[in-house]
């Protein structure tokens, strides 16, 4: 095994998390060297327009995605079932390479909602602890909005997020999200210009009662330079944003935000093509030594450090705690242990509406996640759950985020799904039919966790991460229940047709079907050790220089996408890192 020099911290994995860490730690002089499993990239030149907007080699093949020949995960329904490998990108997507999932991400920047970060408590307090099915596990995040909302705004304003504030220090301003929590300051940018699918469901949103506000963006929608001096350029609506990189440095990402500055500074180092395998521990199991890593030429190298940060994609960030041996691995049967407890995933539906011929949507004006309206009147706990007899809810949004002829192109039902009347069909509804969709969460529960696979294996020998996911009751309520609300809305627009796809009872988790890549849990953060991985800065509870960032950490799915609170929590934990730990290494105390 080759050993390398020591250095004082060491990033595992660099994408959004792990760009923040290391730019927010440059400035106290250590020595931080980033170890990044996959290949450099940047704009210019992996990004460049024509072949940047290839859907065949990006959408289909997946040319930013972790190649699932050498990793990927075992599925299976429940702990009775044998799990399987995880062989075509269907349901989720792994990002690779440097910038991670945060360059082929839409931009969609959520905060949470106040009681999502305190769900089990508001919950119990609202409705009785009884309103929680028995084998619902939902905990706390162990931090309030309120002491939060600072990292939050700091996230959207490393990004440039584009949109219309609702709560600006408790006045509800009109355009905005009612249902928000206060923000202290306005987004800033404006809103992303509306698609005309979107104009069309925000106003029959109105039209029916519910409050409809442009989706917070990290598309650009004007020229703007971040607080570290680094500049995007305003989104052009070209509709490749999911799958692909930006030509244009208009959708935030760490190559737009962060790495112009990051890269230049003398203590940090990247390197590339090294894939951690484990966290090394010393005699004692309670602390860090550094970690193991295989680099581009298949040799083990050992990289000593005195901070670990742990800042991969979810479910590697969970493998690599589970091969290390940090933490108690969870036990279904118990309900005990830590380490992969919690996993959870989204739940939506969608509507295809379609228009005649004389309403021209032109669905490849588009942007990841600018140009969309939502109603959040159904989200979180914004309406009272009571009659309803589920925990969640889920936002409906209109409009459509490009108009790509392989993933986007909608039928109506009916259609043939090849040949001649495939191709009628597509030729005359391309130009006028739009989405409307629901975007939900999923409790967590105790059969629903996280494990090493007993069978499978990676490239190296080492044992795969296996789910055990299915639907629960809750979350079929939840969906049908905002689906009907999203079919009040779609009404509205009086299309002259619409297809419907909806999870109902007795439909099982299908992993072939893409919904999210916002998969969460498995190391996840809380008030106590008896019941979380972390604490509230996202320390292990068990080896205290050890960080674990990133989507991981949630106790549970909200409806939101999530990239708005990891970077929240992150800031969080690097200001904790920065100001505390680095002057008396150690347990941060709960203040």
């Amino acid at each position: 095994m080759i050993r390398m020099k020591p250095v004082d911290i060491v990033i595992v994995g660099f994408g959004w998390t792990g760009a923040i860490m290391g730019i927010e730690l440059a400035d106290t002089g250590l020595k931080i060297l980033a170890l990044e499993r996959g290949a450099y990239r940047d704009t210019s030149p992996d990004f460049t327009y024509p072949h940047n907007a290839d859907e065949l080699a990006y959408g289909i093949r997946g040319e930013l995605f972790q190649p699932l020949a050498r990793e990927t995960v075992t599925v299976r329904h429940a702990v009775s079932d044998t799990a399987v490998p995880y062989r075509q990108y269907g349901s989720f997507l792994f990002g690779n390479n440097v910038g991670g999932a945060g360059i082929h991400w839409n931009g969609q920047h959520y905060r949470p909602s106040p009681e999502d970060l305190e769900i089990h408590s508001h919950i119990s307090k609202r409705y009785g602890q009884k309103f929680m099915p028995d084998d619902m596990q939902i905990q706390d995040y162990g931090v309030a909005y309120d002491e939060l909302e600072p990292y939050l705004e700091q996230f959207e304003y490393l990004c440039g997020t584009s949109g219309t504030a609702g709560n600006l220090n408790g006045d509800i301003k009109p355009g905005g999200n009612p249902f928000e929590g206060a923000r202290k300051k306005p987004y800033p940018n404006p809103a992303v210009a509306d698609t005309y699918g979107a104009k069309l469901f925000a106003d029959a949103a109105r039209a029916v009662g519910y409050h409809p506000f442009p989706q917070p963006s990290d598309n650009a929608s004007r020229p703007y330079t971040n607080p570290h001096g680094v500049r995007l350029g305003p989104c052009n609506l070209c509709g490749y944003c999911e799958r692909f990189g930006c030509f244009m440095y208009s959708k935030a990402s760490p190559q737009t935000t962060i790495l112009p500055v990051l890269m230049r500074k003398p203590n940090f180092e990247l390197r590339t093509h090294s894939h951690v395998t484990k966290i090394n521990l010393d005699s004692s199991g309670k602390r860090a030594t550094g970690v193991t890593y295989i680099d581009a030429q298949g040799q083990q190298v050992e990289q000593p450090a005195d901070l670990v940060i742990v800042s991969a994609f979810q479910m590697h960030n969970v493998r690599l705690m589970l091969l290390s041996g940090i933490g108690t691995p969870y036990d279904p049967s118990t309900g005990k242990g830590v380490i992969g407890k919690n996993y959870a995933y989204q739940m939506m539906s969608s509507i295809g509406v379609f228009f005649d011929k004389d309403v021209a949507i032109n669905p490849f004006i588009g942007g990841g996640s600018g140009g969309v309206q939502i109603v959040d009147d159904f989200n979180s706990d914004h309406f009272d759950h009571g009659p309803h007899g589920f925990v969640g809810g889920a936002y409906i949004y209109g409009g459509q985020t490009g108009g790509r002829p392989i993933q986007q192109l909608i039928v109506p039902p009916g259609t043939p799904s090849w040949g001649a009347g495939w191709k009628k069909a597509a030729k005359d509804n391309y130009l006028h039919a739009t989405t409307v969709a629901t975007h939900g969460s999923v409790m967590s529960y105790r059969d629903r966790y996280l494990d090493l696979d007993p069978t499978y294996k990676d490239a190296f020998g080492l044992p795969l991460l296996r789910i055990t996911f299915d639907w629960h009751d809750n979350e079929y309520k939840m969906s049908q229940f905002v689906t009907e609300r999203a079919q009040e809305i779609v009404k509205q627009m009086n299309p002259k047709a619409t297809s419907l796809t909806l999870r109902k009872p007795g439909d099982h988790y299908d992993i072939r079907q893409y919904q999210t890549t916002h998969t969460t849990g498995g190391v996840i953060q809380g008030a106590s050790p008896d019941i979380s991985a972390l604490n509230r800065f996202q320390q292990s509870w068990d080896v205290s220089n050890v960080f674990v960032t990133g989507a991981s950490a949630f106790p549970q799915n909200l409806g939101y996408n999530p990239t708005g609170l990891i970077g929240g929590l992150t800031y969080m934990s690097v200001k904790a890192i920065r100001e505390t730990y680095l002057k008396q290494p150690g347990p941060l105390v709960q203040a």
